[in-house]
């Protein structure tokens, strides 16, 4: 987890231009590098640098002596970065995993350079050689990037979009910024005076598509006939190969533990790797509700089967109610169970940050899009509207969970890793029929929770808990968090701003003082950018007015809680 910055082509002074890159530091604590380019002095790169890998030559732009006119600034975790090494005989300088990059664009140009990258990254790389400067950003999102691009081909780049929104240029109208969207590069010439134009924008890789680095991936040719028993042989093989890659790091491994199935079995597989490959501390699991929170009481259930060093971090409504608006400037949107899920997220990174040395934080963002776990996809008229909606989630994540786990664990300097959105692993599951990833018999993710059952990973009341929204699980089972919030923000948001809400707010109107409050608090970090959020997420197939599961008629408490 780092914070990259860049710009080309400033008409304004670059010392008083760097100020911006310092809204983005809470993500690379341990240091701090501006360099401008040679020849183009108008043109600088920022980092903030959180060491992971490589704490002697890990910091950027990244340069080596074999390629003098490449400068590459990225965040994120090339996890095949030795695999390609040895499949191409590279030469490396460093230990960085990022410097694969270097050597890819060197031998194969940049569409197979970011489409052999088995990881999580946004990348800027810049070839003064040739004139060009590139973006490209991972297939989910999982590491975020923006961009402000001006009518006179300024170019401005940051991790975050609250980097960018006091860059000054000379132009009469206000550029835009927007996120880079995942799965696809950006080509640009680099003129002389600075400036850039954009040649090309292309999509490098598609969730539904096997990934091209598949070729030199450690797992092998799978089983391609789509029998129940091969099906889910090929799901444990590929969920674990997912966690065993991401145990790559110098620094602590933690994982976060809700006590639903997909955070338990991330922890699970976790505890049983570390083992394996011995590393030399025990595994941290960390939770966060009230007392009585049936999330709180599953994650220890877990814990003590699964053997882990848990931390239960207490959580009050008053707590999180207080916590909202730091949370809203860090996730840079108003979504509704966005920030609700948030909260609890946010502060319990505080906690590991404050707390204990885990660095690397695990966790189970996107096995509920991917495996259909919503509880509203029992309502999907087809398999193939549940297939479509599926794929739909997946495309949006970085609007909305990518968007949490990054900007809640980046805002206390932690390093987030999501297995179930690994290349491989999702493309799989995105393979199987339509049929195959439906809810069956009244319980949703049926193949992922059956594809572990009988092997004692998790205990067997989780692997077959019922789907209980992050936010919600945190509090009692009497009184859901979202209840808490919107009691409060009652007497915040007073009846005359709800009247006049949609004058107001045109775009995306709010339609609760729930929702006001947050648009009232974005709008205070972030005036005139709501455009950022295309719109609210909400259930499919149902009349729903409020995103969150415990109001849907389908919820019923699991029996376990």
């Amino acid at each position: 987890m780092c914070g990259i910055w860049a710009l080309f082509g400033s008409d304004e002074c670059l010392s008083v231009q760097c100020m911006c890159a310092m809204k983005i530091a809470h993500r690379g604590p341990d240091a701090f590098r501006f360099e401008n380019v040679n020849g183009f002095t108008n043109c600088c790169f920022g980092f903030h640098r959180l060491a992971i890998v490589d704490q002697l030559y890990g910091m950027q732009p990244l340069r080596v002596k074999k390629f003098p006119y490449l400068w590459l600034c990225y965040n994120g975790e090339i996890y095949n970065h030795q695999a390609l090494k040895t499949k191409f005989d590279f030469d490396y300088q460093t230990k960085v995993d990022g410097e694969v990059l270097l050597h890819l664009y060197d031998r194969f140009g940049i569409q197979k350079m970011a489409s052999l990258l088995d990881g999580v990254f946004a990348f800027i790389l810049l070839d003064t050689a040739n004139r060009k400067v590139y973006l490209g950003r991972d297939t989910y999102g999982v590491r975020p990037l923006f961009k402000f691009l001006a009518d006179d081909g300024f170019l401005a780049v940051c991790s975050e979009a609250k980097g960018l929104v006091e860059i000054t240029h000379s132009m009469e109208t206000a550029a835009s910024i927007v996120p880079f969207l995942p799965g696809y590069f950006e080509v640009f010439d680099l003129k002389l005076n600075g400036k850039v134009q954009s040649v090309q924008f292309e999509q490098f890789h598609c969730c539904t598509r096997e990934p091209a680095h598949a070729l030199y991936d450690t797992v092998e040719g799978l089983s391609s006939d789509f029998g129940e028993e091969t099906v889910k042989r090929n799901i444990r093989t590929l969920f674990e190969n997912a966690v065993r890659k991401r145990l790559m790091a110098h620094r602590r491994i933690g994982c976060l533990l809700s006590g639903g199935l997909d955070s338990s079995l991330v922890a699970a597989m976790l505890l049983k790797l570390s083992k394996e490959e011995k590393l030399p501390y025990s595994i941290q699991t960390f939770s966060i509700g009230a007392e009585d929170s049936p999330d709180v009481m599953a994650a220890e259930k877990v814990a003590a089967h699964i053997g882990s060093e848990h931390h239960k971090v207490e959580f009050t409504a008053e707590e999180g109610v207080k916590a909202v608006e730091d949370v809203i400037f860090h996730l840079e949107t108003y979504d509704i169970t966005t920030v609700r899920a948030s909260v609890g997220m946010y502060l319990v990174s505080k906690y590991i940050r404050e707390k204990t040395d885990s660095v690397v934080i695990f966790s189970g963002e996107g096995s509920d899009e991917l495996t259909q776990g919503y509880l509203y996809f029992h309502k999907a008229p087809s398999a193939k509207a549940g297939a479509d909606d599926s794929i739909r989630l997946l495309k949006e994540l970085y609007l909305f969970d990518v968007l949490r786990a990054d900007r809640t664990t980046a805002a206390h300097g932690l390093e987030l890793r999501v297995p179930f959105l690994d290349h491989r692993f999702t493309a799989y599951y995105l393979s199987l029929p339509e049929e195959m990833r439906t809810p069956k018999d009244g319980v949703e993710k049926h193949l992922l929770r059956d594809s572990f059952k009988g092997l004692n990973l998790i205990p067997d009341e989780i692997l077959w808990r019922r789907k209980e929204a992050f936010s919600d699980g945190m509090m009692s089972e009497k009184k859901s968090w979202y209840t808490y919030l919107q009691e409060h923000l009652d007497s915040v948001v007073n009846d005359s701003q709800m009247e006049k809400a949609e004058q107001t707010f045109p775009h995306n109107p709010p339609r609760t003082k729930e929702a006001y409050y947050y648009r009232q608090v974005f709008e205070k970090f972030f005036p005139g950018r709501a455009q950022w959020l295309s719109h609210y997420w909400m259930p499919c197939w149902i009349s729903a007015t409020d995103p969150s599961a415990r109001t849907l008629s389908i919820y019923k408490p699991d029996k376990h809680q």
